[in-house]
């Protein structure tokens, strides 16, 4: 039966609630009736007072970390921030809210101050109301920190522009940077090495390099290629003698590097003469960890380690001098699915082993292809554990997958969900794959994110707790499951009902509890006792706790409560990075494992490791490959790597895959060596560009090579995603309306199909009675100085508060007073113009109670929705964008229904993987689970008929924009 989509939700759960010793239950004296309203009362009184202080402070404990202002790249960084932020906990204004979780405090064996937790969930329940409405300023600090950090980008897009004068284009830098050259100059004459034996034939040389052969005049051998072009030869060999030591083709040989650099590492690919009578050979390289983009520096962290004999293979190739060439090694070709037992016994003897491939493109390490596997060492009896059926091994070409090509359905776990955006999203493309996905279990920290996520998927298992305390669940429940469940050894009972026993004659006082029947587990310490471990929540049943205990496993592993290591297909998940954000002034940049704000990046990879499933999608701010050297994105390739999964890194523009807005993100995939590894989805719209890239990782943005000449649908506007949305005023307290009029644009018709349509079986695939409302059109309400501020900001394009009485621009576009026009005051007696917006970003910012327009895309979409410092105006209407506008900028489906105040609900959209992207990467996961990806490269167009989004502006619809507008 679907969900009343007009009644709220029942709260996630609280935090599981027994003791260790779970045998005592919930029978507790209570106070009266009367006494308890008296307490109610006083403590509303109370609040009503905190609350009337607070707003008197106008906003200086404003939660939120600003949106970044001048500097698009800097808003894109800053918002990655706010995300972090923002997942720890829900607040309101400037004060820490509690959960809905934490409302309801759990019950616990030792008798707790029930009068104070009463007091407590009167008071949280009257918070909502403060995260409906717009603080009067934002807070000083975060201004400020937000201008340092704008300032920072600036000076990075100086030092970028300076080295790309300096070292010409950046293709170029990266071309030099992804290939190890001999430092040894090349010689043409003096050397005692010299080739073996006879040339190869020239007719078989030249059909085995083509274009090692000029096709020039016979004078062409006086014009010298360039370092970075392929040399000319006049003839091949097969071997050459280089101190006395015989070379073939196909060996393996050290390499001259650099002073106090290790030798490289090779394969002898080529001998040939040159044009000007060198000897030359090809080498085909070798990278060991170190070499890739796992630096040096990530290589100490010690949560982690390779193995140092291991290489990867390449595809980068050079030309050099024989006698570069220092001496053989011995290196074997191992199967990745080798168990980690058997390939040390294979490997023991020989000098280097490789058993994947790597690419600086996409910074890929991969299963090699099918014809260059080589020798492997490896038996079918020495298999890893992780290998899966053959039929899921072999990379099938040209197979075309009927549309039941895959009927199971296969499970994914969401970390730091959030509202649930990514995973909704790849289950939708994996739907379009023919492939089922089906999110079974959810991790929050925000309780009404949890919520949401929740609602929308009614059969997924949502957890609202901390990560680090999610895995140290799922070793205690790996534990019970194994005694109660997998072994069946009776004897645990015994021992269980033992531990228990001296306790049993222990009085029980007036506020204990008696545990009668197990409801749910957790770990850590949700009571605040101190004390923590792993916790049941009970309530009134049967005594017998030993038994309940084994009961409630044997139950919980049937209905799979919890993923267990090998049974999970999918993990996915953006865990918070705070340590890196432009608000935190104190970065580690040495070691930002240390700093506590990012060891999620850690917890993430634990989980990974711990659960092992056959398939990881990691997702971030592009800041996690500038912070440090992009330390953060390495450390998670190389902790993919060391797990021994293959891995690939791009990062996804959402504007190329039908959305209004930028938005850059970085996506890490994982992928087991027994699986195909997906790949990245080539743009389908064109976007307007904004923000900086990383230098080093600039060949791991997704998009077509500058050759190219792909035909992209236009890029969206704003117009396209909202147009037909009712008006709404400053205030709207109705989360559920109906829609006014029919859709106007390709986007529209799409971003409002119902859940079928959408093939979203999170409801078994039925429609949900309340799809065809409109839900969560809500502004925040502007306080009544700012929405006074925002009627006078023109319905033009680009205005903003420079267009109030008393701003002029002056040199340099730098704002000032104008000395000609009175303050002008606002009816409460303050200022029209305040003065932080005169202020911001020395003067110069556009964005304080910027208006947007309709043939515009927003920068990226954010958390909050206050208009101090960033354009976030409705273009026809005198208020901030709704939290569904929002979300049609974020693509989520106008059924996707949301929980919480306000606050929190542009906080959820905001933090959300963009939903058309997380659908791309969904229709790449489902194509390479079922090995139906054809080629080993890193990029795939996805199907004409995949997007069903083209923009009114682009000429190529029938619909006039006065239409669309209803102008």
């Amino acid at each position: 039966m679907s969900p009343d989509p007009d009644a709220p939700p029942s709260a996630p759960p609280p935090p599981p609630a027994a003791a260790t010793q779970p045998r005592r239950s919930s029978r507790k004296r209570v106070k009266s009736a009367a006494a308890t309203e008296a307490e109610a009362e006083i403590n509303r009184k109370a609040l009503r007072s905190e609350t009337r202080a607070r707003q008197r402070r106008a906003g200086t404990e404003n939660p939120g970390p600003l949106a970044a202002a001048e500097m698009e790249d800097a808003e894109a960084e800053l918002e990655g921030a706010d995300r972090d932020a923002s997942r720890a906990e829900p607040r309101g204004n400037g004060k820490r809210r509690q959960s809905r979780a934490a409302k309801e405090k759990p019950r616990t064996r030792r008798g707790a101050d029930k009068g104070k937790q009463k007091e407590t969930a009167e008071a949280q329940e009257q918070a909502p109301a403060d995260d409906d409405v717009c603080a009067e300023e934002p807070d000083s600090e975060e201004m400020a920190m937000e201008e340092e950090a704008v300032a920072a980008l600036e000076a990075e897009e100086e030092e970028k522009a300076k080295a790309g004068g300096e070292e010409g284009s950046a293709e170029k830098v990266v071309a030099r940077k992804r290939v190890a050259r001999p430092s040894k100059e090349r010689k043409a004459h003096g050397s005692e090495d010299h080739f073996v034996g006879e040339p190869i034939p020239d007719h078989e040389a030249r059909q085995r390099w083509p274009g090692r052969y000029s096709t020039k005049g016979p004078d062409s051998h006086a014009r010298r290629c360039v370092e970075d072009e392929e040399l000319k030869a006049r003839r091949h060999y097969r071997s050459a003698n280089v101190d006395n030591v015989i070379y073939q083709l196909d060996d393996d040989v050290y390499v001259k590097a650099g002073p106090d650099e290790d030798n490289y590492i090779g394969r002898i690919t080529e001998f040939f003469e040159g044009l000007d009578q060198g000897s030359y050979f090809t080498c085909q390289w070798f990278f060991r960890t170190a070499d890739t983009v796992i630096s040096p520096k990530v290589l100490k962290v010690h949560d982690h380690r390779h193995d140092h004999k291991r290489v990867f293979l390449s595809e980068e190739r050079n030309d050099n001098m024989i006698e570069c060439i220092v001496s053989k090694i011995n290196i074997i070709h191992v199967d990745p699915n080798t168990a980690p037992q058997a390939k040390a016994q294979f490997t023991k003897d020989c000098d280097f082993y490789y058993d994947m491939s790597y690419s600086v493109a996409y910074s890929t390490f991969a299963n090699l292809p099918a014809d260059n596997d080589g020798v492997s060492s490896s038996a079918a009896s020495n298999i890893s554990d992780d290998a899966v059926d053959s039929s899921k091994e072999t990379l099938v070409s040209g197979f075309q997958a009927s549309s039941d090509a895959h009927t199971e359905t296969t499970s994914l776990l969401d970390l730091y969900s959030g509202c649930g955006a990514m995973s909704t999203g790849l289950c939708l493309g994996a739907a379009l794959s023919n492939f089922k996905l089906e999110t079974r279990w959810a991790v929050d920290m925000n309780a009404y994110a949890c919520e949401s996520l929740k609602y929308n998927h009614p059969r997924s298992k949502v957890r609202n707790e901390k990560a680090e305390d999610f895995l140290a669940l799922l070793k205690e429940w790996d534990a019970l499951c194994t005694k109660y469940v997998v072994q069946k050894d009776i004897t645990m009972e015994s021992e269980v009902a033992q531990s228990l026993t001296d306790d049993e004659d222990e009085p029980l006082s007036e506020d204990t509890y008696e545990v009668e029947k197990l409801l749910d587990i957790c770990h850590g310490d949700p009571n605040s006792t101190g004390q923590v471990g792993l916790w049941f929540k009970p309530i009134d049943g049967l005594r017998d706790c030993p038994q309940r205990i084994i009961d409630f496993v044997e139950r919980g592993y049937r209905e799979n409560i919890l993923p267990l290591p090998g049974t999970v297909d999918v993990i996915c998940g953006g865990p918070p990075c705070q340590g890196i954000s432009g608000f935190n002034r104190f970065r580690m940049r040495e070691d930002p494992l240390k700093d506590e704000k990012n060891k999620q990046m850690v917890i993430f990879m634990d989980i990974v490791e711990y659960l092992r499933p056959k398939y990881v999608l990691m997702e971030n701010v592009v800041d996690i490959l500038k912070f440090a050297d992009g330390f953060l994105g390495r450390y998670a390739l190389s902790r993919l790597v060391a797990m021994n999964y293959q891995a690939r890194l791009g990062m996804m523009v959402a504007g190329c895959y039908g959305l209004p807005q930028f938005r850059m993100r970085v996506f890490i995939w994982g992928a087991l060596p027994s699986m195909v590894l997906p790949k990245f989805l080539l743009p389908t719209h064109d976007v307007v560009k904004r923000g900086v890239v990383p230098n080093e990782f600039e060949q791991s943005v997704v998009a077509y090579n500058e050759t190219e000449a792909p035909r992209l649908r236009k890029a969206l506007f704003l117009a396209d995603a909202i147009s037909d949305l009712p008006e709404v005023g400053n205030h709207q307290p109705n989360d559920v309306m109906d829609f006014t009029i029919g859709p106007k644009t390709e986007f529209q018709r799409y971003i409002r199909l119902n859940r079928k349509a959408m093939m979203d079986y999170s409801f078994d695939g039925e429609a949900d009675s309340g799809e065809s409302k409109l839900f969560d059109h809500q502004p925040l309400r502007l306080n009544d100085d700012d929405y006074e501020r925002v009627q006078q900001i023109p319905l033009k394009k680009g205005a903003n508060f420079r267009d109030l009485k008393g701003v002029k621009v002056g040199i340099n576009n730098t704002v000032e007073w104008d000395p000609d026009v009175p303050r002008v005051l606002l009816s409460s007696g303050k200022p029209l113009v305040p003065d932080y917006a005169m202020s911001f970003i020395k003067g110069k910012s556009l964005k304080p109670f910027g208006r947007l327009w309709w043939d515009e895309t927003v920068p990226t979409v954010v958390t909050r929705a206050e208009p101090h410092n960033q354009s976030i105006l409705h273009p026809s209407q005198a208020r901030v964008l709704t939290i569904r506008e929002n979300a049609r900028l974020q693509g989520f489906p106008d059924y996707y229904r949301l929980f919480g105040p306000i606050k929190q609900k542009y906080m959820q959209v905001g933090n959300a993987v963009a939903v058309p992207v997380a659908r791309a990467l969904g229709y790449s996961l489902g194509m390479a689970y079922t090995g139906r990806l054809d080629g080993d490269g890193p990029l795939i167009k996805l199907p004409r008929s995949f997007t069903r989004t083209s923009s009114v502006f682009s000429g190529g619809e029938d619909v006039e924009m006065e239409e669309v507008l209803d102008l």
